[in-house]
């Protein structure tokens, strides 16, 4: 079986949506991209960091999943990562409240050593310099380096973030930061300013309008599947890395065809992700679920056109 590294925080969430709150749950980039990357036939590891007042039930869920947690640092007296926010009435806008770094302000990431030569590696959305360390730490270069990043990191490390930038192969990123990455409104300009940095596929999501696959002149576009109810958009993005990461790693199969096919996989995924407050749908997603769906996207693009 493929190795996958997955690299991202493992963190408590507090939410807020039109729809209900909730305290302190289990959230974080890193958790949201392995129980997504779970769904696959790989081995997977979460390279990460907690406090000791992060909970053994929320270890053992991952490691239920058959998730290596050898590479979670615990610091002994230490605070786990907190986020906490609320969402708007259509879901797609948010207002961070609360955002505590706590252990991972000062994390120092180490692979473990199984996982040093790991097909792939999913950089989950961090500091540069984190993700530059565990690039680093391979043993030899990864079939695929896929990266993900915010607005946040494009505002207060530049330098670091284009140097990351440079040894990967996906980015993958919102529309919103593809924007202004590249002073392009146009997200087929942007696609191609952003490949000239670095990266062979760039990723754009587009929330519940989908995703954008670029590489060199061809595009790739899935929808977003329509939901009769959306519930939590946490985490959304995260499992759309997850499932495509996962996907890649199972297949083997590093092409433009693939990652379509690794595309509609996140989707999918992502799409049940929504339907839940945090990560609970995810926990408890069943493989003749996540099937069923794949062929709801299938019939949702599939069409027959006579050209005259």
């Amino acid at each position: 079986m493929g190795k996958l590294l997955i690299v991202g925080s493992m963190a408590f969430d507090a939410i807020e949506t039109p729809f209900g709150k909730t305290g302190r749950i289990l959230g974080g980039a890193g958790t949201f991209i392995g129980l997504a990357a779970s769904q696959f036939k790989l081995d997977a590891a979460i390279v990460s960091v907690v406090g000791d007042d992060f909970p053994q039930s929320y270890m053992d869920i991952l490691k239920n999943k058959n998730i290596d947690l050898t590479g979670v640092e615990v610091v002994k007296g230490g605070k786990t990562f907190f986020w906490e926010g609320k969402y708007h009435n259509d879901l797609n806008s948010r207002d961070t409240l609360v955002t505590e770094l706590n252990t991972l302000a000062d994390f120092n990431p180490i692979v473990p050593a199984d996982f040093t030569s790991a097909d792939v590696v999913m950089l989950g959305n961090l500091h540069p310099n984190i993700q530059m360390s565990v690039i680093n730490q391979m043993e030899e270069r990864p079939k695929l380096i896929i990266l993900d990043t915010m607005n946040f990191w494009m505002n207060s490390t530049w330098d670091e973030l284009m140097a990351v930038i440079k040894k990967i192969d996906v980015i993958t990123i919102n529309d919103e930061e593809a924007r202004q990455m590249t002073s392009e409104y146009s997200l087929v300009k942007a696609a191609a300013k952003i490949q000239e940095m670095g990266p062979k596929y760039v990723v754009i999501k587009k929330g519940e309008h989908g995703a954008l696959l670029f590489h060199k002149e061809n595009i790739f576009f899935a929808p977003a599947l329509p939901l009769e109810e959306v519930f939590d958009p946490t985490g959304a993005g995260d499992t759309f890395a997850g499932g495509f990461a996962g996907y890649l790693t199972e297949s083997g199969n590093i092409s433009f065809e693939s990652m379509k096919n690794a595309i509609i996989h996140g989707s999918n995924l992502a799409s049940f992700c929504v339907e839940r407050f945090g990560t609970e749908r995810m926990i408890n997603l069943q493989k003749h679920e996540v099937d069923s769906r794949l062929v709801q996207f299938r019939d949702l693009t599939q069409f027959n056109i006579e050209l005259t």
